[in-house]
This record gives C-alpha cells, sequence and structure tokens, in this order.
C-alpha cells in the first residue's frame, strides 16, 4: 500500500507534452482498498491541512489558486466539501462560474476569473474557471458570438492561442506569490450515467438533476479531447494539473487533500517571527495586565 504522500504525486502532471488522458484509469485508488483507511487518511489531512492554513494566513506572504474542473457529476462540489473542512473559513474564498454575464462577456475572457483572485494569506477556490473558455465554448463554438470579438481575430488557432494566454496568465501570477494547483475530476462515462440514474431515483438528490447535463454526454468525447489538450498545454510545474480518478469519491477526497497539503507544505509556511522589541513589549503588556488585579485568581481557576 502506498504512503499517504503517494496518494496525489502519480496523477500530478508537470509537463503536459506526453501527457494522454487515456493513461489515467478512472477507477484508481492507487492500490488503496479501504474505505475506513480513506476516512482516517483524510481526517489526517483535514487536520493537516487546517495547521498549514493557519501558517499561511499569519504569514501573509503567499496566496494559493485551487482550480477545479471535471464533467458534471464528478464530485467538485463533494471534494472541496470535505476537503476544506477543517479550515476557517476566513483565510479561504470560493468563487464558481457559470454563463458569463453581458458584463463578463464585453471583456476579455480573464477578466471576471482575475476579479476573484485570492488574497496573499488566503486560499482561493474556483469551481470551474478560465479554463471553461477552452473546454465548453471549444465544444460549443457558437458560444463565441455572445463574445463580440473581431471576426478577423476567430481564426482555427483560437482555442491555442487561449491557451497560450491561460500558461503566460498563470506564470505571471506565480511570479508574484499565487500559488496555483489545478484539478480535473477524472470520471468515467458509465460512474458519470449511475449518479445521474440516483440523482433521478433518489428524492433528495433531484434538485442537483439537470436535462442540459445529459444533452452535453452527447459531446462526451469531445469533451475529453478537449481536456486533455488544455492540459496538455498548460501543465508546468509553476501551475501543474492533477488529474484525479474520480469514479470512488472517497479515493477523490483522499487525493485532492493530499495534493493540498503538499502544495502548503511546500512553501516554507511558518509564523511570523517576533523581534527583540516586541518581545519587550510584552513583558510591559503582562505586567501592565497583572496590575489590573485578579490575575492569581485566574490561574488557580484553570
Amino acid at each position: 500500500m502506498p504512503q499517504d504522500k503517494d496518494f496525489a504525486a502519480p496523477y500530478r502532471i508537470t509537463d503536459g507534452r506526453r501527457f494522454r488522458l487515456r493513461d489515467i484509469d478512472p477507477g484508481d485508488t492507487g492500490g488503496l482498498k479501504s474505505k475506513d483507511k480513506a476516512r482516517e487518511s483524510l481526517a489526517a489531512g483535514v487536520e493537516q491541512l487546517a495547521a498549514l492554513q493557519e501558517k499561511l494566513y499569519a504569514q501573509d506572504r503567499w496566496a494559493v489558486l485551487l482550480v477545479f474542473q471535471a464533467m458534471d457529476a464528478a464530485g467538485k462540489d463533494g471534494a472541496v466539501e470535505h476537503v476544506m473542512s477543517g479550515v476557517n473559513p476566513q483565510g479561504v474564498q470560493v468563487f464558481s462560474f457559470k454563463s458569463p454575464s453581458p458584463e463578463e462577456l464585453d471583456h476579455d475572457f480573464l477578466w471576471r476569473t482575475a476579479r476573484c483572485l485570492p488574497e496573499r494569506g488566503r486560499i482561493g477556490i474556483f469551481n470551474r474557471s478560465y479554463y471553461e473558455e477552452v473546454l465548453v465554448v471549444r465544444v460549443h463554438p457558437e458560444y463565441l458570438k455572445g463574445q463580440h470579438l473581431p471576426e478577423e481575430l476567430v481564426t482555427k488557432r483560437i482555442w491555442e492561442q487561449r491557451c497560450e494566454d491561460i500558461a503566460a496568465h498563470e506564470r505571471y501570477l506565480s511570479r508574484n506569490g499565487v500559488k496555483i494547483v489545478k484539478f480535473f475530476l477524472h470520471v468515467s462515462k458509465a460512474e458519470q450515467k449511475r449518479r445521474f440514474l440516483s440523482r433521478l431515483d433518489e428524492p433528495e438528490k433531484n434538485w442537483k438533476f439537470s436535462a442540459g447535463d445529459v444533452r452535453e454526454r452527447g459531446h462526451w468525447d469531445e469533451y475529453q479531447a478537449a481536456y486533455e489538450d488544455a492540459i496538455r498545454r498548460t501543465a508546468t510545474k509553476d501551475a501543474p494539473w492533477y488529474v484525479i480518478p474520480a469514479d470512488n469519491k472517497w479515493f477523490t477526497r483522499l487525493a485532492v487533500a493530499r495534493a493540498v497539503v503538499d502544495t502548503l507544505e511546500g512553501l516554507d509556511l511558518h509564523f511570523p517571527r517576533v523581534g527583540e522589541e516586541q518581545r519587550r513589549g510584552f513583558a510591559e503588556a503582562r505586567a501592565l495586565l497583572e496590575a489590573e488585579g485578579g490575575g492569581k485568581a485566574a490561574k488557580k481557576k484553570r
């Protein structure tokens, strides 16, 4: 059985030139067969993440951006909910990007997400992102008409050019202290069908079902090709992709948690160090507090 640190590493893509989506099995569990073991490891990962996030917030040097992309019903919401369950909400910013508004369509395609980038010391989560512009819009090129682009700019190279722009954008952010980690939750077509049927069969899940999601299944192969091309063109050491098997939610959540913990551990996070002058101030503050009275009584109560 692999060690916890190996649950994410095999799915990390930092150079996409040789990447093939078919090389990753959506049903893979990294050799882990016990759901109970996975839950224990996830709980430990969530605890580690909470401690690291506290240092990230206190240090106020790095920002972390987690980008989640997936086919419908792959489990993005559940992964975010479980992995981030232990962190301080004040240190996390979550944004979900659906169809762009008229105002957003009147700007460049990176504008609406750029406004939502995390501040230093915080973790930002994008539930879908600027990658929709080389995924959904690529599969449905008719959406380009709503973006009011000059006709001469809509060429056969537009998807390649947009991937180039995304890679340049991520490189710029990484050079400015934004650590970017991107997740593609890789679910199989058969498992997506099972989850859609579950949404139809179980009343408490009916609200999750959308007929439009089923129609999009008709473009499955086009989406797979678009994801593969986007990952190949934008996977770098500074902004890696994790292509996480998503047929087993218990493993998906564990692998995502491990990837986030590994990322934060690589940032050399620590609490701000206190200088001698500040320490002298501590002594003065202690003396003032104890002079108020009640100090000894308070100690006895503890």
